[in-house]
């Protein structure tokens, strides 16, 4: 029977950073990957001779090289990558619509969002300096029970339009609660999105996880992919080890699992080690919100008709934005719209890419999926994607004609490419702030951890081993 220090549950960006870390000092560890390559939720295909991006818009938490506290120069000095390697991009200028009500702009410059609160919501500003200051003061960090962030916000601002419109990106890019969040996600997310701002670093998702999977590699680790858990096994409070879906049996002194929640407690094949995991019936801890995601990539005749001085448009066409499992299939009345090409220094190709976000119902979808010859699914998929560009060309401008190449995925694509239950994105609303689980070994790292994004998702990994594995060797 093969032993190691450390097994890490996925290949994800999470599961790279913890690999990264604890293989830094030399120590063994070894990653499983159910599919055939790293990513997870942010991962990429190829079409017609292109990559295509999932999951990654744009990476939140931007900070200059000379801010050494920030989130993303404390990750890079862990991960032990330079920053000059990843040749960051800043966003142009990102907008928070709601067309015929109100628009606010927003950049790595939190002073342009300041102004324009102060231009648009003028009898708010007061208000809304009062609620930084709350954010400022509050320790996102420190494990606590739930708090509607909705309420603390109330508290300060008194105009519900200023609150739905912060609201909405926030939702968008890491909202796993129906119309609200917890206190903790709302300032983790404010400062990443608002105060610190999105960025890329040059190249793909496919270069970035190259780097990551290059560095795991050269510091001694080890990963398998095609190479799925089928059991974790328990022996009273400890985890012994995993079984693969091959049949073997790997030993192990600590487990991290970064596929989620259920998932992990779904690998307990045992009633009484799915028990002491978790007390919380599945249903509490699987997440309700998954997404329709359509890819575009336009011929350079629609440089000039599309916008080139926004980076992400997050919009809201209803009078109160709802964030939550529509009744119908999708909902087309709020959305994302990103320009990957429109950061600072990007190269200027032929070929424009577009990517639009809908919350999507993954029932609806999962009906359509199970007929035997998945003619109504392929239906329901050209007729809402059909429907998302006419909604979105009244925003952004027609320009249908200039499309060469589209693609689109549901709730159904993300929970069978990803095995996060009902596509689920941001995972459950139950997050295990701390790492912690019921077994003294096994840790959760990732989205269902609570760091959100990116830099969130890759500081859950470096945290899990310096604060629960490293003290403890």
């Amino acid at each position: 029977m093969r032993e190691y220090p450390l097994l890490i549950i996925g290949g994800g960006l999470s599961g790279l950073a913890a690999g990264i870390r604890f293989a830094r000092f030399g120590q063994k560890v070894l990653i499983l990957e159910k599919h055939s390559k790293a990513g997870g939720l942010n991962s990429y295909y190829y079409r017609k001779g292109r990559l295509l991006e999932t999951g990654l818009h744009a990476i939140t938490n931007y900070a200059p090289p000379e801010d050494k506290h920030a989130p993303l120069n404390r990750l890079l000095r862990q991960l032990k990558i330079p920053r000059r390697t990843l040749k960051l991009r800043q966003q142009h200028t990102s907008e928070i619509l709601f067309p015929g009500r109100a628009n606010l702009c927003f950049s790595n410059d939190f002073s342009l969002l300041q102004s324009q609160v102060a231009k648009r919501f003028p009898d708010s500003v007061k208000q809304f300096e009062k609620m930084l200051t709350g954010i400022d003061a509050y320790d996102a960090f420190t494990p606590r029970p739930k708090v509607s962030a909705r309420k603390f916000v109330s508290t300060f601002l008194q105009d519900q339009l200023l609150v739905e419109m912060i609201f909405c990106p926030l939702m968008f890019y890491g909202g796993s609660d129906e119309d609200d969040m917890d206190l903790s996600q709302f300032v983790i997310l404010f400062r990443s999105i608002f105060q610190e701002g999105f960025f890329r670093p040059e190249g793909t998702i496919k270069d970035l996880l190259g780097l990551l999977l290059q560095q795991y590699q050269d510091f001694g680790g080890e990963i398998e992919f095609s190479s799925g858990v089928k059991e974790i096994l328990a022996v009273n409070n400890r985890i012994s080890g995993i079984r693969t879906y091959a049949g073997e049996e790997i030993s192990c002194d600590y487990l991290i699992s970064t596929a989620g929640l259920p998932e992990t407690r779904r690998l307990f094949t045992v009633p009484e080690a799915a028990a002491t995991f978790s007390e919380l019936p599945e249903d509490k801890t699987s997440g309700r919100l998954s997404f329709l995601e359509s890819i575009y990539l336009f011929n350079k005749s629609a440089r000039n008709q599309l916008p080139q001085d926004r980076t992400i448009i997050f919009y809201n066409l209803s009078g109160k934005f709802s964030y939550r499992r529509p009744d119908d299939a999708v909902d087309l009345n709020s959305g994302v719209i990103c320009f990957p090409d429109n950061f600072e220094g990007s190269r200027q190709d032929d070929i424009i890419p577009l990517r639009v976000t809908h919350l999507a119902n993954y029932e609806k979808w999962l009906h359509a999926y199970d007929d035997a010859d998945k003619s109504r699914y392929t239906a329901m998929k050209t007729d809402w994607t059909e429907r998302s560009r006419e909604v979105v060309g009244k925003i952004i401008g027609n320009c249908s004609e200039n499309i060469v190449y589209e693609d689109s995925f549901t709730p159904v694509t993300i929970e069978r490419f990803t095995s996060r239950t009902q596509g689920a994105v941001y995972g459950s609303s139950e997050k295990i702030k701390d790492g912690t689980t019921n077994f003294e070994n096994l840790y959760i790292a990732g989205t269902d951890q609570g760091y959100l994004g990116i830099v969130g998702a890759l500081l859950s990994g470096v945290t899990m081993v310096n604060q629960h594995i490293f003290n403890r060797m």
